[in-house]
């Protein structure tokens, strides 16, 4: 399905835009906890937003993977078989993705409880007390923001991964075998 492969390749272009500008984000809050930190006055939360801005740039990039086929990958096999069997073990990648990927948006439709949030009304309380699941309440250690606004990338990996493996095995054109060097 052309479209589908239009709207994966779409999607990993954002991906991967929004990959970048993390990057350089964590490029400037590592630079600038240099610049205050030999200042004298250094601003802890700058730590924690590193790191979550490099685990977002890290599950948008892999995402982007998916689609690209950039992933890190030992290529003995599909190096060794002729090419109908490489267009076939590349569906099997696709399939394995897509179980994974399935598998994502399940835990995450299980850890964020969005039926059980909306059960108790939206009330987080109510929602905590019920469920015992503390995902809308935990803050971050510094920057005083609910967690949930980080696990939230959780979702936007399982929904590319998901979008980038259909788009994969939709896709019936054998792919050119690469030669690596």
């Amino acid at each position: 399905m052309k479209v589908l492969r239009r709207i994966s390749a779409l999607w990993a272009r954002i991906e991967l835009a929004l990959a970048a500008l993390l990057a350089l984000a964590v490029t400037l809050l590592i630079l600038l906890n240099v610049v205050t930190r030999s200042a004298g006055a250094a601003l802890y939360w700058v730590d924690e937003l590193a790191i979550y801005a490099m685990v977002w740039m890290t599950f948008l990039g892999a995402s982007a993977a998916l689609h690209y086929r950039d992933a890190v990958a030992i290529t003995i096999l599909p190096d060794a078989v002729p090419d109908q069997a490489r267009f076939w073990l590349a569906k099997g990648v696709d399939v394995v993705v897509m179980i994974f990927a399935l598998f994502m948006l399940w835990f995450c439709w299980r850890w964020f409880n969005p039926a059980g949030l909306a059960r108790a009304g939206f009330d987080v309380m109510a929602f905590q007390g019920a469920t015992f699941n503390f995902i809308y309440a935990e803050p971050t250690s510094t920057l005083g923001i609910k967690k949930v606004w980080v696990w939230l990338v959780m979702w936007a990996f399982a929904l590319g991964a998901c979008l980038h493996a259909l788009a994969g095995l939709s896709d019936m054109r054998p792919r050119p075998r690469i030669l690596s060097t």
